[in-house]
């Protein structure tokens, strides 16, 4: 047992045996860090035991630990730390130490007595990754999904997909961590075989369509229909919208310069839609710009973008005129701020600065008819800005992305706000948030008991 080497332990990698690539019945040598397959006579594992003389082997399926080439069983307490790393389990109370922010208070320590914050470990960007690695943070920081994937247990029929989301949480979640980073290449090995190439690591995208991507895939592993609520992901960000249509009408005697608008006396069609999130158009950018002017980053209010869905603001498409209103608002509402449009020639990037409170955005003139036991008052949980070269095209190889996570329990004088991006983790300063161009934001809405603090941002 003393040659165990904790520090070249790593179980973030695909369980594959490093000498026949085969995933069957791996098992993972505890001297130096390498997987092999099978335990018997003429195991990979049997021959590397008595070649290079280490003996102590994990089953990274079970966590049961054996010594080879005798083959028995070893159940030993000093051991336990290294099956929790391989297998975190969650109970309910530690849920709750998570939910009511005690991590703040108690940090943990890596092998290397670096502390960290469970939850807000840097994760490996392992080529072209950051994309999906802000939407992995952002998503694992979602109270209801967090919580659901913490306490699973899947051994049965459930995805591959699934299964790794949740092994991944539990990593990112796990308050005894080897090293205070985790890698989530097991995770992201299964996303580019289910998207069919999509999504790969060594490629740079578009964390708005892998977050698109995703929570369908979730929402119909685990078990997800067409109906409401059918699942988590339905039940957490899944609300409705009104959308009214009228066909433009020109008519010659109208002013050029009249903006189309809604005729009462004409036919209007409505319908209601569900959605996962919602898109928000930032104004364009001016197109002629003085030497003074160069240097001014356009600014707006979150509110005066959200003015799509309060039902009176009309948007003309495609000879239609349409206006949106929320019907149903979700426990957590996805933004998406649009600052990517195409052109003949190249993807334009709009760098408005788009200003907005960190707690208290009141989303009541954006639904028709709030149920009168539900808060509209919602507070900021993630924000996914971008950093790319100056300009006003967009070159994705040279993007970074990286997300700024509230972390602290429901006290606003006790949280934190860090910025993630990759593996920095720091703490970061709340006015410094909204500076950055941000592309999508994660709200968590108010109990009807937090919302007695009057909105405070």
């Amino acid at each position: 047992m003393s040659k165990i080497n904790r520090q070249v332990l790593d179980f973030d990698f695909e369980k594959v045996c490093s000498v026949s690539t085969s995933n069957i019945n791996i098992y993972g040598c505890l001297v130096c860090g390498k997987y092999f397959q099978g335990r018997g006579r003429n195991s990979y594992a049997y021959a590397h035991s008595i070649h290079d003389d280490h003996h102590v082997f994990i089953n990274l399926a079970t966590t049961k630990v054996y010594v080879l080439p005798d083959g028995y069983h070893v159940s030993d307490p000093s051991l336990q730390d290294i099956s929790f790393v391989l297998s975190p389990k969650f109970t309910p109370e530690a849920i709750q130490a998570i939910s009511s922010g005690l991590y703040l208070s108690k940090p943990s320590y890596d092998l290397s007595h670096k502390p960290y914050l469970q939850g807000y470990v840097g994760l490996n960007n392992i080529k072209h990754n950051d994309h999906m690695n802000v939407i992995i943070h952002s998503l694992l920081h979602v109270a209801p999904l967090r919580d659901a994937l913490l306490l699973s247990d899947y051994q049965g029929k459930e995805s591959e997909l699934l299964k790794r989301f949740a092994a991944l949480a539990k990593k990112i979640w796990n308050p005894r961590l080897f090293k205070s980073q985790v890698s989530p290449h097991e995770f992201l090995q299964e996303v580019n075989r289910v998207s069919g190439g999509k999504f790969r690591l060594e490629q740079q995208g578009d964390p708005v369509e892998f977050l698109g991507w995703l929570l369908n895939n979730l929402h119909k592993d685990l078990g997800g229909t067409k109906k409401k609520n059918s699942s988590i992901i339905f039940r957490t960000f899944q609300g409705e919208l009104r959308v009214e249509t009228q066909q433009v009408v020109v008519r010659p005697e109208s002013e050029s310069n009249e903006k189309p608008h809604f005729d009462i006396d004409r036919d209007i069609k409505t319908s209601v839609s569900p959605f996962l999130f919602l898109a928000v158009d930032l104004p364009p950018p001016p197109l002629f710009q003085d030497a003074v002017e160069k240097n001014i980053i356009p600014q707006v209010n979150i509110h005066s973008v959200l003015a799509k869905y309060d039902g009176n603001t009309t948007q003309e498409s495609l000879g239609n005129l349409r206006r949106y209103k929320c019907q149903k608002l979700p426990p957590f509402i996805i933004l998406h701020f649009k600052r990517f449009m195409k052109n003949a020639f190249v993807e334009e990037k709009n760098p408005t600065i788009v200003n907005f409170p960190l707690r208290g955005l009141d989303f009541k003139d954006y639904i028709d008819a709030p149920p009168s036991n539900e808060s509209t008052l919602y507070d900021l949980i993630a924000n996914i800005t971008l950093e790319s070269v100056a300009g006003t095209t967009r070159d994705k190889e040279n993007t970074m992305w990286k997300v700024h996570l509230r972390a602290g329990g429901a006290g606003v004088d006790s949280e934190k706000w860090l910025m993630i991006q990759d593996l920095i983790v720091e703490e970061t300063r709340k006015e410094m948030i909204f500076l950055g161009e941000t592309v999508l934001q994660i709200w968590e809405r108010r109990s009807s008991v937090k919302s007695s603090n009057g909105g405070r941002p």
